[in-house]
């Protein structure tokens, strides 16, 4: 599972807002976590947060959030639950600011995506000053659950940053 979406996802650019706020979603759950706890209930989150409908999650009510924490195929984390039902909220006032959500996320690297080719896992990032900068903004807009290491993981998932290790078939 964990091969399969990096061979397929992880660090290929998406430009479509679902995409970009599911991976959102996901990479603030997976906070303190691995990965791969996520890519396993993936399809659970889908069912249990309206297919990531931003429009859908922003009305759940507390009757909503209670079945939430109720349901055993998500990570039932009151603060994160709390997060993603604000966040899409947020998400929502970006779309309407911006046109789209894709235009700012990229924005913080003027459309481009930044490659890095590091030697090995070594390497990586846990957050740069561009995720620095993205946290902080969000942060400003009331975001919730968008620390800078989960802005660099989502930048990563989403091709805003290529972490393809040079000896990755990936690798640009």
């Amino acid at each position: 599972m964990y091969i399969e979406y990096h061979d397929k996802e992880w660090g290929r650019p998406v430009h479509d807002d679902k995409v970009l706020f599911e991976f959102l979603v996901l990479e603030s759950f997976q906070a303190g976590l691995s990965w791969l706890t996520v890519l396993k209930k993936r399809e659970n989150f889908r069912k249990a947060f309206a297919d990531f409908d931003a429009k859908k999650i922003a009305k759940f009510d507390k009757r909503k959030y209670e079945s939430l924490m109720q349901d055993a195929g998500i990570i039932r984390n009151r603060l994160k639950i709390e997060a993603a039902i604000n966040n899409a909220g947020r998400f929502l006032e970006i779309q309407k600011e911006f046109g789209s959500f894709d235009k700012y996320v990229w924005s913080f690297t003027q459309g481009k995506t930044i490659v890095n080719k590091p030697k090995d896992r070594a390497e990586y990032h846990a957050k740069t000053e561009i995720s620095d900068a993205m946290s902080k903004d969000m942060g400003k807009r009331g975001f919730k659950f968008r620390g800078s290491t989960i802005c660099y993981a989502f930048m990563q998932a989403v091709g805003i940053v290529d972490d393809h290790t040079k000896d990755c078939f990936r690798c640009k």
